[in-house]
């Protein structure tokens, strides 16, 4: 048995250990030749789910008193009285990663702040959650990366773990827990090429390099899955979510590998790409997949864009046909904002009806399919 299966293995054996208890989280299970997430009750289930829900587009100064007028300055009453019925309504069965982009730009780019356990509740859905342990995300503008040997790191990821998982490791409705957005292994952006990448690629030309990276990435995952596991021993755990349009380091999949459950990616590109680039990933390691953040944009002249549906709905379709993938997450928003210039409604409200309408076909097809593999 070579090194890459002796570390699926023991993966596998890691997920199959948390399936065996069934009745309290959601868990991972192989049925009739594909992955699925396991319901607490023991069901299939196949995350359709919505990324970035924020309210503050409802108190832009054009909307007057819209946010206190209708929902009386209340996150309980807006989660409870709009989204909560229109991801219902929508099809969506699960939400992704809540933090929505505020501010766009080379010196900052940031993001609204994480729902708590409690917006959860009110939200009533199924979830996932990031961590926040760094911030060496692909737009990140502002802060130094981290020493993964200094003493401080390792008491910050505790500090999280107790700060978030200890909360949330009894809830039922959590599917599992995100770290960084598009991490920087290998790779930078124009934000951020005043610090570079977490390592130099060069240095992976030679086998030193190759086992340093591995080394180091190592000490990321392990560290912080220690830190959930002090907290939260059953809930999944999926990573970081990996740009599949820069490049990634095999070596710091392979350190991942003992160490999380799902390999997540985001990959803005067509459905038969997309869904390519998912099963080459879980060929490769054995891991079921996610795709936790896409879409397919149609540009508009404002410089914003409009959700194609159709192209939702294709991209739906080939994931459902990727035995290894157990969902899909929109890259959304819910509301519109003056830096996303993209949602399922507007800054007032005002729904994408045609987009919707095709969104919401695909989800409820994609809901029968699942209901029946029951």
């Amino acid at each position: 048995m070579n090194r890459r299966h002796f570390i699926t293995a023991l993966a596998s054996a890691s997920m199959a250990a948390r399936a065996a208890v069934p009745g309290r989280w959601f868990t991972l299970a192989q049925r009739k030749g594909r992955w699925w997430l396991i319901t607490p009750e023991g069901k299939p289930f196949f995350s359709i789910g919505l990324n970035h829900i924020d309210p503050s587009p409802l108190r832009y100064e054009v909307n007057g008193d819209l946010w206190q007028r209708k929902y009386g300055n209340s996150m309980e009453k807006w989660l409870k009285e709009a989204v909560a019925p229109d991801l219902k309504a929508w099809g969506f069965n699960s939400v992704g990663w809540t933090q929505e982009v505020v501010t766009r730009g080379l010196t900052n780019h940031r993001h609204s702040r994480a729902f708590t356990l409690e917006e959860y509740q009110w939200l009533g859905q199924p979830y996932f959650h990031q961590l926040p342990f760094a911030d060496f995300h692909q737009w990140e503008a502002e802060t130094r990366h981290p020493s993964f040997d200094a003493p401080e790191f390792a008491e910050w990821c505790d500090y999280v773990a107790r700060e978030h998982c200890a909360r949330m490791r009894d809830d039922p409705n959590l599917i599992g827990y995100f770290y960084l957005d598009c991490p920087t292994w290998i790779h930078a952006r124009p934000e951020n090429e005043w610090k570079g990448p977490m390592f130099d690629p060069e240095q992976l030309k030679t086998e030193a390099g190759r086992k340093e990276l591995h080394a180091l990435a190592t000490k990321w995952y392990r560290i912080t899955h220690d830190a959930i596991r002090r907290y939260d021993k059953h809930h999944l755990i999926f990573g970081d979510r990996y740009e599949a349009a820069r490049p990634i380091a095999d070596e710091v999949v392979d350190a991942a590998l003992p160490y999380v459950d799902v390999l997540s990616f985001q990959h803005f590109a067509s459905p038969d790409k997309v869904a390519a680039n998912l099963t080459h990933w879980h060929e490769k390691t054995g891991k079921p997949v996610l795709l936790a953040d896409h879409c397919i944009q149609i540009r508009a002249a404002d410089g914003g864009g409009r959700h194609d549906g159709s192209g939702y709905a294709q991209t739906l379709a080939a994931l459902r046909q990727a035995p290894g993938c157990i969902g899909y997450h929109l890259c959304g928003a819910y509301l519109r904002n003056n830096a996303r210039k993209r949602a399922l409604r507007d800054a007032a409200e005002k729904p994408d009806k045609e987009a919707l309408q095709a969104i919401t076909q695909a989800n409820h097809e994609a809901t029968a399919w699942m209901t029946g593999q029951e």
